[in-house]
């Protein structure tokens, strides 16, 4: 059962906010999202948080410019997601504007696993660095660095994942989310660590003089990539994700963007002039994630680093491919899955972990998250791994922080979980085949314990009834002007609408016309094949629909049930 519920709307904050002259719609919208002034919404770079703030940021910055003016080999070590590639691209491009000596690597998804490895260390050793920096990840390599060290090389850690109980021995650390870090962002995506470390580098170089004659690389051509990174890792958008995301909006719909980035809009059939957090993160983070999920992360870094737009337009072709690749092999994975779950009682279990033989690492993360949307459990799939054991895959529901939970499972039952690592919404862990059974107990035991009941019953928060008035087309293209995402969502309204017609397209879409205080509207319903009542209660996005050249407003149903 979901239970819509409307958002309280602090009326102080509102009144102050339509005084300061926002928008009413808008006043409304920012005051039930916890904005009380409109100085907040100033999302100018000179609001950003500075790079001093951010623990390590100038020991860094030290390292990096020795290593430049000792001509040192530097390699990058990213992770195979949107968030790593944008990461690594935001660190390649910045290190060679400033003239260093710098290649990277990927590991391989299903050969080597999620982050600086000893196998990895091994396989950078090849490229013999004198300098290893991670991007999106490290912070629990322990033993990687210790390997990195071994080989004689300084390391230095970019990431934003939670930390274990030790830390690796590097150098230098740069995680918004260590300890005695005190930087109020504490949801700086890792694209967003390695962005402010190289503002902290350009600082240093700066002060050494290293820029005298010449022009001083402009980090802010790099924060399209930023943007991508931030909305594709579901990071919260508090104000100064907000501030790098909008940024990095502005750059692309000024036409000022990356050459992959331009390809992968096309691509997608989406106007950069418009450009969205919705096109960033369902439309261009999918076709990059793609590469990481199917392929190598390779292929997208190459798409983000070159300034060839032939070369970046025929790399986005290979990714564009690989993704409908992944969007076949994710719906059959999806359909077994549901298929196990046909008698499956939400009621009686707190959490699901699913595992079939043949199903793909690359892509048990997405399935995890769409059981989740379904049956609002905390998800947990599984695929098989090398030397039998199994990866999975997980995503949560508000209220259950899945790292710590993960945690909580190994602490009591320390011979259990292999490794595991994540954030509060998403995790990953590898676990031994046969344990599957002793893991889905252990797991449900846990999560039991730290949910409450009413925390397994879905909550759809909305933002109430929509004034007639703004069923227009320029309230929705004013709403996809702004920054929403994590921790600051999109719009979403709810009334009480009579269907006067409906249908399907495609086999798997509810297309309806529906109809209030004698005005009709057009409605769609994605990947919903049951037909509605006569009458409905609806949860619904403001979109624009645009075919054969004409726009016009179309309601995006997240739910109904009849009324």
């Amino acid at each position: 059962m979901t239970r819509i519920q409307p958002r309280a709307v602090p009326q102080q904050a509102f009144a102050r906010l339509a005084d300061a002259g926002l928008h009413p719609l808008l006043a409304r919208l920012y005051a039930a999202r916890g904005i009380h002034r409109a100085d907040e919404l100033d999302t100018s770079l000179k609001n950003l948080l500075p790079p001093e703030a951010l623990t390590g940021t100038a020991e860094a910055a030290i390292l990096l410019a020795d290593a430049i003016e000792a001509g040192a080999r530097m390699v990058i070590v990213a992770d195979y997601d949107c968030d790593g590639a944008t990461a690594c691209a935001v660190g390649v491009r910045a290190l060679r504007a400033f003239g260093a000596d710098v290649h990277y690597l990927v590991p391989d998804r299903v050969t080597l696993g999620y982050g600086l490895t000893p196998a990895m260390v091994e396989i950078a050793a090849r490229l013999e660095p004198e300098v290893l920096i991670t991007v999106d990840n490290g912070i629990a390599s322990v033993e990687g660095i210790a390997a990195a060290r071994a080989h004689g090389m300084a390391t230095v850690i970019t990431d934003h994942h939670l930390p274990g109980d030790v830390l690796p021995e590097a150098d230098v650390i740069v995680n918004p989310n260590q300890p005695g870090c005190d930087f109020p962002s504490k949801a700086l995506a890792g694209v967003g660590a390695m962005f402010y470390t190289m503002l902290a580098l350009r600082a240093e170089l700066r002060e050494r003089g290293a820029f005298a004659g010449s022009k001083e690389p402009n980090l802010a051509e790099l924060l399209d990539l930023v943007a991508l990174g931030t909305v594709a890792d579901v990071v919260k958008l508090d104000r100064n994700n907000r501030i790098l995301v909008a940024q990095g909006l502005a750059r692309m719909r000024a036409g000022r963007m990356q050459p992959g980035i331009r390809a992968l809009f096309g691509l997608a059939g989406r106007d950069p002039a418009r450009a969205s957090t919705m096109d960033l993160g369902f439309m261009i983070g999918p076709r990059l994630n793609a590469a990481g999920r199917l392929s190598d992360m390779s292929l997208g870094i190459e798409c983000l680093i070159t300034d060839d737009a032939g070369r970046a337009m025929n790399i986005a072709q290979e990714l564009e491919k690989l993704n409908r690749e992944r969007r076949s092999i994710e719906a059959g994975m999806q359909e077994e899955a549901l298929a196990r779950l046909a008698g499956f009682e939400a009621g009686n279990r707190a959490t699901v972990a699913l595992f079939e033989p043949d199903w793909h690492q690359g892509v048990i993360g997405i399935v995890a998250g769409r059981i989740k949307e379904r049956l609002h459990r905390p998800t947990i799939a599984f695929a098989r791994a090398n030397d039998g054991e199994l990866k999975g895959s997980g995503r949560s529901i508000p209220g259950l922080h899945l790292r710590d939970a993960l945690d909580l499972v190994t602490k009591r039952q320390p011979d259990l979980i292999v490794r595991f690592g994540g954030h509060a919404m998403a995790a990953g862990l590898t676990i031994r085949e046969s344990e599957l059974a002793r893991f889905d107990a252990a797991f449900e035991e846990v999560v039991s314990e730290l949910l409450e009941p009413a925390q397994l019953e879905r909550r759809l928060e909305t933002d109430g009834s929509l004034e007639s008035g703004y069923f227009a087309l320029d309230a929705a293209r004013m709403l996809d002007n702004e920054i929403w995402g994590q921790g600051f969502p999109a719009p979403l309204f709810d009334d009480v609408f009579r269907v006067e017609r409906q249908r399907l397209l495609k086999d798997k879409h509810l297309k309806l016309e529906l109809s209030r205080g004698g005005a009709r509207y057009e409605a769609i319903r994605f990947n919903h094949a049951e037909g509605a009542a006569g009458q409905i209660h609806a949860a619904f996005r403001l979109g624009v629909n645009e075919y054969n050249g004409v726009a016009s407003v179309q309601l995006m149903l997240e739910h109904f049930e009849a009324a």
